[in-house]
């Protein structure tokens, strides 16, 4: 044994948390900014819809029809492309979607019939489709399960970031490069947003290594560390040994054996109500700002990026304590409380802005930090052969709730006023937390009768 690996051996827990550390530093700065950019290529187009409807004479409905084509898209590829990306690695994967799905949002700008416009939105949808659900299933190659909720939420925090800086960010770029040359603003906005997916998709391809073994940074002692702690957690599926080859179904019998599993599809129902009550706040907020008093304010934009911000902050928080304390189920349903808590908050401060946003940022804490969870406890229910069509099922259906979410609050609001609607949100929330509970007592105890007892069962049910 090399003098490092003595000391990281007479460190023990310590030592480990130096490997994840640097292991950390390496991976998830530039997943983040993937995400950040994949969140603002899939959302920029609700910002150029003003300038691009009056140029092309697109409606509303147009515009919805865009949206919704998105997501049937992504629904649709979401599988695929994570069995993809299990079998070409990550890298190469990463390469081909982000050239794709940046060419596919710089291709937008030159849109001009509705046709063209539902095309081009789906298409990306399914570029976008490998992305989320892989990059999740490429950490789980990385750590344990009793460090993912805190590694989920650094990278899911990146989406929050770039909401918050994606309003200032697209209205600067729509009035810098109004009438520049042959585009319109909202033109040169779509071609600008759509090249950093493609250089990071390049910058992914050099930098990203597939796996721990493939890791020239990792020393052999790292790596042979790394590879136990993901082992443990395989057996603790499997029972006291991992998979033979001839063990292994196929992967009809694999996707068959995941629909059929009533804990992986009550977790994804209450991913998609999670998704569907989250995009549905998020539809709405400017206008729930507006009716707040944040409009007579000079900067509104600045204003409506504090629950973003406090949300990124608090899904860190929470990732790590639970991780921390190695337990999932509370924080979950602490997270639905909290949301549903902030919800009504903002119900009872009847319009008082101060009062009204900080159920608002309450809320953004709780939706957001339960993200990961959900996430990490699916993960930890999954064995190496599951993950890739589990992972990309659960989050395909979930990304379903943005189809839906903001039409149904809308027919909400056509019913009552914004206070009905929050109210609507707050019984999703507390039911996805419900549905949450009811899918880990169906959960099966891995390795028969004595497997509830490894750490990985546990932690999902605790």
């Amino acid at each position: 044994m090399s003098h490092g690996a003595k000391i990281l051996h007479l460190r023990g827990a310590a030592g480990m948390d130096a490997i994840y550390r640097k292991i950390s530093w390496r991976l998830l700065p530039l997943l983040m900014l993937c995400h950040a950019v994949a969140y603002l290529d899939r959302v920029n187009v609700h910002y150029a819809r003003l300038q691009m409807g009056a140029d092309l004479d697109f409606s509303r409905q147009v515009y919805l029809w865009g949206v919704s084509a998105f997501f049937i898209g992504y629904c649709l590829c979401a599988v695929p492309c994570n069995l993809l990306l299990e079998k070409l690695g990550a890298r190469k994967t990463l390469l081909r979607l982000m050239l794709c799905w940046g060419a596919t949002t710089a291709a937008c700008a030159f849109v001009r019939e509705p046709a063209e416009f539902y095309v081009i939105r789906f298409l990306l949808g399914v570029f976008e489709a490998g992305f989320f659900p892989g990059a999740i299933l490429y950490l789980t190659y990385w750590f344990p399960s009793a460090r993912r909720a805190r590694v989920f939420a650094l990278f899911a925090c990146a989406a929050l970031l770039a909401a918050a800086a994606a309003g200032p960010l697209c209205e600067l770029t729509l009035q810098a490069m109004r009438q520049q040359g042959f585009l319109s603003g909202w033109q040169w906005m779509l071609v600008l947003q759509g090249l950093p997916a493609a250089l990071l998709g390049v910058a992914a391809y050099f930098c990203l290594d597939d796996k721990p073994a493939h890791a020239r940074w990792l020393s052999s002692f790292e790596q042979q560390m790394v590879e136990q702690d993901l082992e443990r957690d395989e057996q603790a599926l499997n029972g006291t040994r991992a998979e033979d080859d001839d063990d292994k179904p196929s992967l009809l019998q694999t996707l068959w054996s995941l629909l059929r599993a009533p804990s992986i599809a009550l977790l994804a129902v209450a991913n998609l109500l999670l998704v569907g009550a989250s995009y549905a706040l998020l539809y709405w907020a400017p206008a729930l700002m507006q009716r707040w008093g944040a409009g007579e304010l000079a900067q509104p934009d600045l204003l409506a990026a504090i629950p973003s911000l406090a949300g990124a902050l608090g899904m860190v928080i929470i990732g790590h304590d639970s991780d921390r304390r190695r337990e999932r189920r509370g924080h979950f349903i602490a997270c639905m409380v909290l949301a549903a808590g902030g919800l009504g908050l903002a119900i009872a401060a009847d319009r008082h802005l101060v009062w009204s946003l900080a159920g608002l940022s309450l809320a953004t804490i709780g939706i957001a930090g339960a993200a990961p969870l959900l996430l990490a406890i699916l993960s930890s229910l999954l064995n190496q052969r599951r993950a890739a069509a589990g992972i990309a099922l659960v989050s395909s259906v979930g990304l379903l709730g943005g189809a839906f979410g903001p039409s149904l609050s809308e027919r909400v609001l056509a019913w009552g006023d914004s206070a009905a609607m929050l109210a609507a949100l707050i019984v999703l929330y507390l039911a996805t937390g419900v549905i949450l509970l009811w899918a880990l007592r169906l959960a099966p105890r891995h390795g028969g009768p004595s497997a509830g007892h490894g750490q990985t069962d546990k932690m999902a049910r605790s």
